[in-house]
């Protein structure tokens, strides 16, 4: 039975939203910060890749199950881009603010705005797991041309949804763990996490 589960990221907010989404099965969701683990590279180009090396990584330092997300913004006027450049879509020092001006200013004239969030979560119950447990999800939407609200992370503030009238950093908590993609991953995965502590 599964009990805790390290979480591959140093992201506070992100630790939070999934923390929330494993909260119904009773796992306690531990960030690798607490457990001194160094962040993992994130050298390949697919999602997937990514995710199934941080989530390795953070299992062999700590030699628990771990969980990771490896998630970003694509957007079709810039073939995908950001992609899995997204949190260092502006370079290093790593900054929403900077990353969510440059997509501004890359789509200055666009007409199509379309873009979506990408997310693969992957779950590893021990470091050389040869069967670990995959899921993704999508939210689609548009991006502004100016940042709106002050809730969420990265570039929730340029994300529009249409139907809702609103960005995802104006949306309340819980609603955008019902709508994203990192929720619509996390569903998918805990289906499968069910069997396991059954």
């Amino acid at each position: 039975m599964i009990e805790k589960l390290v979480l591959a990221s140093n992201n506070t907010k992100k630790s939070v939203e999934l923390a929330a989404l494993l909260s119904p099965l009773g796992i306690e969701v531990v960030p690798q910060s607490a457990f001194g683990v160094p962040e993992a590279e994130e050298p390949h180009p697919t999602f997937v890749e990514n995710a199934l090396a941080k989530a390795r990584h953070a299992s062999a330092h700590t030699g628990l199950p771990a969980i990771a997300d490896d998630s970003g913004l694509c957007v079709h006027a810039l073939d995908g881009a950001p992609g899995v450049h997204s949190a260092r879509f502006a370079g290093e020092p790593r900054s929403d603010a900077r990353n969510n001006a440059l997509l501004v200013e890359r789509l200055a004239g666009a007409a199509d705005r379309r873009a979506y969030f990408y997310s693969v979560v992957a779950l590893v119950r021990h470091a050389d797991d040869p069967c670990p447990l995959i899921a993704d999800g999508e939210w689609h939407g548009t991006i502004l041309e100016a940042p709106r609200g002050e809730a969420g992370f990265g570039y929730d503030p340029l994300f529009y949804i249409p139907e809702l009238e609103q960005t995802a950093a104006e949306l309340d908590a819980a609603l955008k763990n019902t709508l994203s993609h990192r929720g619509a991953a996390m569903r998918h995965l805990l289906d499968r996490v069910r069997m396991w502590i059954e």
